[in-house]
């Protein structure tokens, strides 16, 4: 008997950059612009300059600090084009649906944010019912689309960077929008036809917990211009880097700017989740079902302390007691002793 083996397609990998005319098709500074390599996942070249003096790395760095700004115009925009689209006026449609959203913010391996967004229309109210048959899923895509492709952000001078003219930010061409099909689930409150809630919170969450897998990337803020030689990330990530703690005015002034504060993470100042408020439970919610959880471990009573009073956020135990000896090496210790030989070498020197 033939057991049934498990068949695993590999995806076919297409050329980076192919270019018939590589040979005399050329960057202004004479460097080439194709790549006919096949990238693997994790080939370190991706998401590399082709040319670094062509990228535009201020205009990297600014979107990543106005993205937030970009997602903020894109909610404020997405019920006007609803509403246009369904052929009502915005006061219609907000006594007919809502817009419920959830986005988290993922690094590309160039290191520009991109959002993954879910987004649903319901019923107005608290209790998540489904909107009339006539806001279908394919009409919020059509609307999704249109107020993305309208989208557009211009940096002005501020506090943070100086003037930069003629800088127009705005998505790009990718915005992939597919409708999420729903499944009938048995025994959920609600109209019954919810979504599959298993693959919602996968897609969510691995967007979520995805980081920029950049190995030499700082983990902190930067607190001066001497942390810049330190860094050990490629040259790329290095560029953007030093581009927004310039153009922070890191170079010349104190160092307290929004885009020095966030150099380390290319600019980008925001959350990595953000959503409305009654897409699904609120964080507050969840941070006192987290500390109820944990009052409940430590203390058998619950919502008591060992002394027997009501425990609450406003009660502050005090465990130790602790009083400022001096400052000063433990004596007759082996620390001490060289610490004493080293004091006495470098007074020598």
């Amino acid at each position: 008997m033939v057991q049934p083996q498990e068949i695993r397609l590999r995806a076919v990998v297409l050329p980076c950059r192919p270019r018939r005319d590589h040979k005399v098709r050329v960057c202004p500074h004479g460097r080439d612009i194709s790549c006919p390599a096949r990238h693997g996942e994790d080939d370190p070249r991706l998401g590399r300059a082709l040319c670094g003096d062509c990228y535009d790395y201020q205009a990297a760095v600014l979107f990543n600090l106005h993205a937030a700004d970009l997602w903020r115009r894109f909610t404020t925009y997405l019920p006007r084009h609803l509403a246009r689209l369904a052929g009502l006026t915005q006061k219609q449609l907000r006594s007919l649906v809502a817009v419920r959203f959830v986005k988290v913010a993922e690094y590309q391996a160039r290191g520009v944010v991109h959002f993954h967004a879910v987004i649903r229309l319901d019923a107005p109210g608290e209790n998540y019912q489904r909107p009339p048959a006539r806001f279908t899923a394919a009409l919020l895509a059509d609307a999704i689309g249109q107020a993305a492709n309208v989208v557009r952000w211009s940096p002005r001078p501020d506090q943070d960077y100086p003037a930069r003219p003629g800088v127009v930010l705005r998505f790009g061409v990718q915005v992939d929008c597919r409708i999420i099909r729903d499944r009938q689930v048995e025994g959920l409150p609600g109209t019954g036809d919810k979504l599959d809630v298993g693959a919602v919170g996968n897609y969510i969450a691995k967007y979520a917990t995805k980081t920029l897998t950049a190995p030499g990337v700082p983990d902190k803020r930067l607190r001066s211009a001497a942390d810049l030689m330190g860094l050990r990330c490629s040259r790329h990530y290095q560029q953007m880097i030093e581009t927004a703690w310039k153009l922070g005015g890191g170079r010349t002034g104190p160092a307290d700017t929004r885009l020095c504060k966030w150099a380390h993470m290319l600019g980008y100042a925001g959350h990595f989740l953000t959503k409305s408020r009654r897409y699904s439970t609120t964080f507050g919610v969840l941070r006192r079902a987290r500390a109820e959880h944990r009052k409940a471990l430590r203390y058998p009573d619950g919502e008591r302390d060992p002394w027997g009073r009501p425990l609450d956020e406003a009660v502050v135990l005090i465990l130790k007691t602790w009083t400022y000896a001096g400052t000063d090496h433990i004596a007759a210790t082996p620390a001490a002793e060289l610490a004493l030989v080293s004091a006495d070498m470098a007074r020598g020197r």
